[in-house]
């Protein structure tokens, strides 16, 4: 049994067609897991993950802020609380239209994502 706060957990800049997002491999390979990786994602006012899609499935649950995910029936928005299941080779993509970090009503979006282990 391994537990840990998330906030300990070195946080990882996503680069490759992303802006402003951050993960943090909460639970994976190293910690034993042999079927499913834990995630946290946050994306800064104004970000986005890469617009891809993959073999597998995710299941995502907003923790905070608002957003728009993009999915093969077009833009849908959530907010915390919401669960997100994108099914594997969905072409997807999570927004933050935020406004502008700086501004009095920036936010962030946070979420948890699962995966599988065996991609």
């Amino acid at each position: 049994m391994r537990i840990v706060n998330f906030k300990n957990v070195p946080a990882e800049e996503v680069e490759e067609g992303a802006k402003g997002v951050l993960i943090r491999w909460l639970i994976r390979d190293a910690d034993g897991a042999e079927n499913f990786f834990m995630r946290h994602f946050e994306i800064a006012p104004g970000g986005h993950t890469p617009r891809h899609s993959h073999p597998w499935e995710h299941e995502v649950f907003i923790l905070e802020g608002k957003g728009i995910v993009l999915g093969a029936e077009g833009e849908k928005e959530f907010s915390p609380g919401d669960v997100i299941f994108v099914p594997a080779g969905e072409e997807h993509q999570f927004r933050n239209p935020s406004l502008v970090a700086g501004t009095a009503r920036e936010k962030s979006v946070a979420f948890l994502c699962l995966i599988p282990s065996k991609e």
